[in-house]
């Protein structure tokens, strides 16, 4: 470690879900019901290693984060109780995704920095918390 640097690792696995929804307030198109297959990537970091020389397996990382997504693949999204009322935009699904996992890895010696949901190949949306 140089001094004055704080070295961290970030480790990111991806991850995909499909599911139907309709924007309800957003006065076009996608107020119809209509899908997207969303791609979903997650974000850790840490700043040290474990005694194995890793942060967290990334075999346990996507088992995690697809318990998560069991929640969301093939729904109607609107139906489920954290989204009857709130929008199911790709930015509160991101959001649901960093809640839940924050939940499951709070015993873990990593952060949870961010989720990232994709729309479509061109659109994402990213939440991620801060401190102050």
């Amino acid at each position: 470690m140089v001094k004055g640097r704080i070295e961290m690792y970030e480790l990111t696995v991806l991850s995909h879900f499909s599911g139907a929804h309709q924007l309800r307030h957003l006065h076009g198109k996608c107020e119809e019901l209509h899908g997207h297959n969303w791609k979903v990537e997650i974000s850790v970091t840490s700043r040290r290693l474990n005694r194995g020389g890793i942060v967290i397996d990334f075999r346990i990382l996507k088992e995690k984060l697809e318990k998560v997504l069991r929640t969301l693949d093939h729904h109607y999204l609107n139906e489920l109780p954290y989204f009857s009322k709130k929008e199911p935009s790709s930015e509160n699904i991101a959001k649901y995704i960093f809640k839940e996992l924050k939940k499951d890895l709070r015993n873990q010696s990593t952060l949870l920095s961010k989720v990232t949901v994709w729309e479509s190949e061109t659109t994402r949306a990213t939440y991620r918390e801060r401190s102050r």
